[in-house]
This record gives structure tokens, C-alpha cells and sequence, in this order.
């Protein structure tokens, strides 16, 4: 596929998108990439990223073995979803802080209309099917009301959730970010994110090396996990496609019950900057929350993200 400079910049931009995604609890990188129309091209570029590209590089030279493995299409994917994190953290961790209903409100309408965009994608519907979905349901709900672990900092650990979120991130309504809440990283991630960029920024280089290392321990982690994963979801869009979206279309319906803006908080932990954090929380009636429910706005927003994704949908089949 012969691509132009636009093109690679508007996946550039799609990767930025993914990025902010990810780095929201509840929320899936993979739904962006899906609804973008780049899914199935991701899973197989990595996929086919195998040993053969080094005897290809020694052999043909660097040239040959890039063009073998689709990396121009990777390379710009990933500078944006690399930016988009670096540059969002910080922003998304104000936003959950202080404006967390506008923040979901908007993130629960781009995920009901994924739902609508996927599942219409389903060309045959059969009991296997319809159990495929209700499974995605299941898993995916029991997912966001799971208790999330104690918070641990070591590398190994880091490595771990690398392994595992990236995973996540890769399926449409399963969030790399909720997982690790869940396995207890998130916090850890978020602030080796922040430390990594204020090290840069302040050329404090002590801080940056810190921040380095369990970066690259997260990268590692991902990047097996990544390459580990991509081959089953591959296999399993070629031979089992409409069992295929069906699960992801369950996942996405069941990560409504994260998503949902209106929430009471149960119990509360405080992280390691003493900042109090809510643990376990209830959905609750918009209309039963105590203090400002932002109802409006949130009204607003939901529909600007049910919108924006009909947007995307039309550009792209526009396109196609």
C-alpha cells in the first residue's frame, strides 16, 4: 500500500488519539484504532513482525527489511500515540481530578456509538454469536468491579503490568489504563510519565534516568505482551470474524459500567503523594448526586463523542 506524507500524518494523528485514550481509565485505545479503520492493519503489521526481518536486514540492507514489516505505517502510529501520552498525562490527571463527570460524559458517548459501529459490522447473527457477545458482556463488566491491588513501584512488577495492560489496550472496550488500576500500577505509570517529561524539561538527569528505566521496563513488557497477543486476535479475524466482533462488541458494552459519570464513592485510598483517591465506587442517578451533577454539560458532551465517532465513521467510509 503506497502511502503519502498526509497519510502518514493523519495516522500520526489517529496514534494520538489512541494515546489520550489509553491513558484514561475505562477507556480503550483499541476502540480508536478500530473506529479509525486502522484495527485489523495494526494486528497484522505486528504480527507480521517476525525474526525473518534481521536476516532480511542483513541481507538486503535496512531499506528492504522496513519495507518488509510495514514500518513506516508502525513508526507513525506509535510517534503519536508516544506523544499523546506524554503530553495528555498530565492533562487527563487534572481532568479525572477535577472534572471527572464532563471527562466520562463525553468518553460514554464515543463508546455507545463504537457499540452501534462495531456491532453493525456482524454479518450473520447466530446463537454462538449472540453467546459470544454476552460473554464479552460479562467479562468485561466483572472487569470494572474488580478490586484493585495494592499499589507496588519494583521493575519487575512494572514489566508485568506492561505485559498485561498492553493487552488490554489492544481490545476495543477492554482498557489498558482500568487494568492497571486494577493491578495497582496505574498511579506508578502516570507519575514515571510525568517524571520522564519534567526530567527533559528541567534537565534534571537523575530524574530522567529514574523515569527512563521504568519506562523502558513498561516498554519491554508491552511490546511482548503486543507481539504475543497480536497473532490469536489476527488468527481469530480471519477464520472467526463475526464471533470476533461480537466479543469486542460485549467488551464495549460492558465497559459502559466504568465509564458511567455519575458515581458515589465507597471507599477511598490515599496513593503515595498523600492525594486521596477513590477505591470502590457505586453508579448512582445523575439526579441523586450530591453536589453540582453538571447535567447539561454532560448531556452536551456525550453527544459531541456519540458524534464524533458517526464523523470519523463517515470520513473513513468516505474514503473507503
Amino acid at each position: 500500500m503506497k502511502r503519502t506524507f498526509i497519510d502518514y500524518l493523519l495516522i500520526t494523528l489517529k496514534g494520538i488519539c489512541m494515546g489520550a485514550a489509553d491513558v484514561v481509565p475505562g477507556v480503550s485505545g483499541g476502540t480508536i484504532a478500530f473506529i479509525s479503520g486502522i484495527y485489523e492493519e495494526l494486528l497484522e503489521t505486528i504480527d507480521g513482525f517476525k525474526l525473518s526481518f534481521f536476516k532480511t536486514l542483513k541481507l538486503e540492507g535496512l531499506k528492504s527489511a522496513w519495507q518488509s514489516v510495514n514500518a513506516n505505517f508502525l513508526a507513525a502510529l506509535f510517534v503519536g500515540i508516544f506523544i499523546s501520552i506524554l503530553t495528555f498525562a498530565k492533562l487527563i490527571s487534572w481532568l479525572l481530578a477535577t472534572k471527572p463527570i464532563l471527562l466520562w460524559s463525553f468518553f460514554f458517548g464515543l463508546i455507545v456509538a463504537s457499540v452501534f459501529f462495531v456491532g453493525k459490522q456482524i454479518s450473520k447473527w447466530s446463537l454462538g454469536v449472540f453467546l459470544s457477545l454476552l460473554a464479552g458482556i460479562i467479562v468485561s463488566y466483572y472487569v470494572t468491579i474488580a478490586r484493585p491491588m495494592t499499589e507496588t513501584d519494583s521493575y519487575f512488577f512494572i514489566f508485568v503490568a506492561g505485559f498485561v495492560a498492553i493487552i488490554a489496550m489492544i481490545l476495543p472496550g477492554i482498557s489498558g489504563a482500568f487494568i492497571l488500576v486494577l493491578m495497582g500500577a496505574y498511579q506508578s505509570v502516570l507519575n514515571t510519565v510525568n517524571s520522564f517529561r519534567e526530567g527533559i524539561a528541567q534537565g534534571d538527569w537523575a530524574l530522567f534516568s529514574t523515569s527512563f528505566g521504568k519506562l523502558a521496563m513498561l516498554m519491554l513488557g508491552a511490546i511482548i505482551g503486543l507481539k504475543s497477543f497480536s497473532g490469536i486476535l489476527t488468527w481469530m479475524f480471519k477464520h472467526h470474524k463475526n464471533l470476533t466482533l461480537s466479543i469486542l462488541t460485549g467488551f464495549m458494552i460492558g465497559s459502559l459500567n466504568k465509564i458511567w459519570p455519575w458515581k458515589n464513592v465507597l471507599i477511598w485510598q490515599t496513593n503515595s503523594e498523600d492525594v486521596r483517591l477513590p477505591l470502590i465506587e457505586k453508579n448512582i442517578s445523575p439526579l441523586a448526586f450530591e453536589g453540582d451533577n453538571h447535567l447539561v454539560y454532560a448531556i452536551i458532551l456525550s453527544f459531541a463523542g456519540f458524534f464524533l465517532i458517526l464523523g470519523l465513521e463517515k470520513i473513513a467510509s468516505k474514503k473507503a
